[in-house]
């Protein structure tokens, strides 16, 4: 009852916060200089076939508005359409706060009666879980109806359903990879003006088909499948197209509540995050997810860094991702290769759909492959290079048909120096090295490499604040924080409280991190990322060589063979009769389970 509770005040205190945001946001509300909303509506009008330009981009980008965009782009984002918004999310917020208070009052009242007519524990978890499930309702279907930023803060939020009840999580789970398609005339418009008209090409030369419901839909972009025509190569594809007047929207949007967090922060208003460095980073990072050129030579870059290692050897890598079609890439349009699956929002319903019992073996082998994947893949671009995908949710992560990891949307991506690179790597081993988690040397240790990163603490906050973040960001395997800290971000002794400033670099490593630390504690593996990325922060830092089996070549090698081990014998486990298959299986989670446990036995 006492972490239900707790929930409730948290989801208040982010209600409360976002209802003053809109409140200031309508009151403040303008056209963001130098984008086509600035421009007076008389002209814009006057001039349905002129061509927008937008000078936050380069000179040379022209974007030819679509009819769609000469129907509703004006007013999507003029002023008066923009306090619309504001006002009515705010009121929305306001009757889902007042619900709350009103089950606050209603509660303290039925405590104040006779023992007997008291509601039990019970009752009152039952109170809290349904009056969840009326204010995730309200809020899913308000954001459902307005879109823009608001879909994106959705996303990121549901990919902690850990930190949030569970109600909010699963309502706004449908925000990773459903969200209000567009019709197909729009998007096929969309491409024949920004990918074709310069081509003189007609839509029928390039695609032989085109799916018109689409693979998915987003805050930005929607995707669709197609078949490309002989003169472009055949084959499938997958065809993401820009929501037309999404840019000013989303960004609009995220200059308002920067512009309130930092307001937040220097009134020192107690937030379960320092949502200022959260919405400054964002708004970053969106500045590039709107030119899809700049996404292909991403999805190029992580390719490479992927599948070739720091020696410029070629290996296996522990996802996979697309390539884009060169010769079909525009700033608005991006066609790539179709990877065919599920995306893990969808993960659950497919594993009814084959007969995977929850919590079975085979759910719990694929669990652990999914967070093997996601590490590796992860610790490779992050230790190795410092490049890394920094919008990663369950719409962004896809089951293969064949049994792989797929990993899409290189929209956002995040690009850190290499003092932080180092930085992270020699936390990871000081956190793999310590000997338990309560011992102070390596507390102190710990702490000492944590405060390169960035982290400086609050004053008068308990000892050893900064190990205890550094567990929080990198191991999911602890149970007890040091010095009484908690893991949970709602609670008053989250390491997140006694942070001064949240780095504006860990704030998207973050995300990664935190991620798979959920998507653990969903399966209920215990999982420590210091652990598995331990020896490729050894080959990182180049540090006690005679310990870095990595480094050698004899160790690469037998790296490489123990890798292609598993992946044979992946293949023919998956051919086995299903008693005999089930037995295999267990036997090897039976093992995995032992090591764990043996790990952290060696800690305890």
């Amino acid at each position: 009852m006492y972490i239900n509770t707790r929930l409730a005040r948290t989801v208040l205190i982010l209600l409360s916060t976002t209802a003053l945001i809109n409140a200031f946001s309508v009151s403040q509300t303008q056209s963001p200089v130098g984008h086509a909303s600035a421009l007076p509506l008389s002209r814009l009008q006057s001039h349905p076939s002129s061509i927008i330009s937008n000078p936050s981009r380069s000179a040379s980008t022209l974007l030819i508005p679509t009819e769609y965009e000469n129907q509703h782009y004006t007013n999507a984002v003029a002023t008066g359409e923009r306090i619309r918004r504001a006002a009515m999310f705010s009121l929305t917020i306001a009757s889902i706060i007042r619900s709350y208070y009103s089950k606050f009052l209603e509660l303290s009242l039925q405590k104040a009666l006779p023992f007997n007519n008291r509601p039990t524990e019970e009752e009152e978890e039952v109170t809290w879980n349904e009056q969840h499930a009326y204010g995730a309702d309200t809020l899913s279907k308000t954001i459902m109806s307005m879109q823009g930023f608001y879909v994106k803060a959705a996303q990121i939020i549901s990919s902690r359903p850990d930190s949030i009840p569970q109600e909010y999580a699963d309502a706004l789970s449908v925000f990773t990879d459903d969200n209000d398609p567009l019709p197909v005339e729009v998007i096929k418009e969309v491409i024949e003006k920004e990918l074709l008209v310069q081509r003189r090409e007609k839509f029928d030369d390039v695609f032989e088909e085109f799916d018109e419901v689409p693979l998915g839909s987003a805050s930005v972009a929607q995707v669709h499948r197609a078949v490309l025509t002989k003169k472009y190569g055949g084959g499938e594809v997958a065809v993401k197209v820009q929501r037309p007047s999404i840019e000013d929207k989303l960004m609009g949007d995220v200059a308002n509540l920067k512009r309130i967090a930092k307001l937040f922060r220097e009134l020192s208003v107690d937030l379960p995050v320092d949502y200022y460095a959260v919405f400054t980073e964002l708004e970053e990072q969106l500045n590039d997810e709107f030119d899809f050129e700049v996404e292909a030579a991403s999805m190029e870059r992580m390719h490479n860094i992927l599948t070739t290692d720091e020696n410029g050897a070629k290996r296996e890598s522990p996802v996979v991702t697309s390539r884009s079609i060169s010769a079909l890439v525009s700033k608005r349009v991006l066609v790539m290769d179709y990877l065919k699956g599920v995306p893990l929002s969808r993960a659950s319903d497919e594993m009814k759909r084959k007969g995977i019992a929850p919590d079975g073996v085979e759910e719990k082998l694929f669990a652990r492959k999914l967070l093997e994947s996601l590490t590796t893949a992860f610790g490779w671009s992050i230790l190795e290079s410092g490049f890394f995908h920094a919008d990663a949710h369950p719409g962004n992560i896809f089951i293969l048909d064949d049994g792989r990891i797929g990993l899409i949307d290189f929209g956002q991506v995040k690009q850190v120096n290499n003092d932080f690179r180092e930085a992270v790597a020699k936390v990871i081993l000081a956190l793999d090295a310590r000997k338990s988690d309560d011992n102070p040397d390596d507390l102190v240790r710990i702490g000492t490499y944590a405060a390169g990163l960035g982290i400086e603490l609050k004053d008068d906050v308990p000892a050893h604040g900064h190990a205890a973040m550094a567990m929080w960001l990198f191991d999911g395997s602890v149970e007890i924080y040091p010095d009484g800290y908690d893991e949970s971000e709602m609670s008053p002794n989250s390491p997140l409280k006694a942070m001064k400033d949240f780095p504006k670099d860990i704030v998207l490593l973050a995300r990664s991190t935190v991620l798979v630390k959920g998507m653990a504690k969903r399966f209920g593996i215990r999982w420590s990322l210091s652990q598995e990325w331990a020896p490729i922060a050894r080959r990182v830092l180049k540090s006690n060589t005679e310990h870095i089996v990595e480094g050698s070549s004899e160790g690469t090698k037998l790296l490489r063979l123990k890798s292609w081990g598993k992946q044979k014998a992946t293949k023919i486990v998956n051919y086995l009769p299903g008693p005999i298959k089930k037995r295999v299986l267990s036997a090897v989670l039976r093992h995995q389970e032992s090591s764990d446990a043996k790990l952290r036995t060696m800690r305890a």
